[in-house]
């Protein structure tokens, strides 16, 4: 069983930065592949990025070039440090993680495990 507890969030002006955290209980972290997926008011949840257990990265578009998904498997935990944010990142964002560690999915039902959310506001 894994627990994943996101935190890093909060409110920022557009252009400013934030860096989310995802802690991993359990000794299974470094076979995980762990992603951030987003639900904005009104949308449907989506993915933000992935990283698998070899530390391969994938990126929505839409971020790409802004954020950057990265891990400590030592400390059981993957960071999204997210620059140049826009009123548009606005959403509660989400740690996921597969058990899957050599693949990074954009299908929210192949993860095995969710966090409960962090709240990312970006003000105009």
């Amino acid at each position: 069983q894994v627990q994943l507890i996101e935190s890093g969030g909060g409110l920022v002006q557009a252009g400013g930065s934030l860096r989310l955290s995802c802690y991993a209980s359990g000794r299974t972290f470094n076979r995980l592949s762990m992603a951030w997926f987003r639900h904005a008011p009104g949308k449907e949840r989506e993915f933000v990025a992935g990283i698998t257990k070899h530390w391969s990265t994938y990126y929505a578009e839409s971020v790409k070039g802004r954020f950057t998904a990265s891990r400590d498997n030592g400390k059981n935990t993957v960071t999204l440090q997210m620059n140049s944010l826009r009123p548009a990142d606005t959403a509660v964002y989400y740690c996921a993680a597969d058990m899957f560690g050599d693949r990074v999915t954009r299908d929210q039902a192949e993860y095995d495990y969710w966090g409960q959310g962090t709240h990312v506001t970006v003000s105009s």
